[in-house]
């Protein structure tokens, strides 16, 4: 069953080109948020992460130069979650891409058989 999701995701990002073809093909109605320049608030963040089932430290994209560049790795164990979720939302590039959400199902990263299995085809 298609349906609206929203895909917060980095245009020239070749991972999120992938799932956004993907999502396409499958028949879905796609609201693309360019998470650099509209990334997620820490209200929206709120809801995205539980629902995504995964820790907050599985949201940073931890290769990226925006991670390295801000030190992070260092800081992570120290930082609240509340700080992190302020990092998240104040830098589009330090989430791991692309977000895909539909109400309470949330996916962070590419994995073609993970989007197929959560948000089906047709």
């Amino acid at each position: 069953m298609a349906r609206k999701l929203t895909v917060y995701q980095y245009p020239t990002c070749g991972t999120c080109r992938a799932a956004v073809k993907q999502l396409q093909t499958q028949g879905h109605e796609l609201n693309l948020r360019h998470i650099k320049e509209q990334p997620p608030t820490v209200e929206e963040l709120r809801d995205l992460i539980p629902a995504s089932g995964l820790p907050i430290n599985k949201w940073f994209n931890t290769s990226g130069d925006a991670y390295r560049s801000l030190g992070l790795k260092d800081q992570m164990a120290r930082l609240t979650d509340e700080e992190k979720m302020a990092l998240l939302a104040s830098n589009g590039m330090l989430i791991k891409r692309p977000v895909v959400a539909a109400g309470r199902k949330v996916t962070v990263g590419y994995r073609e058989d993970e989007l197929e299995r959560t948000y089906g085809g047709r």
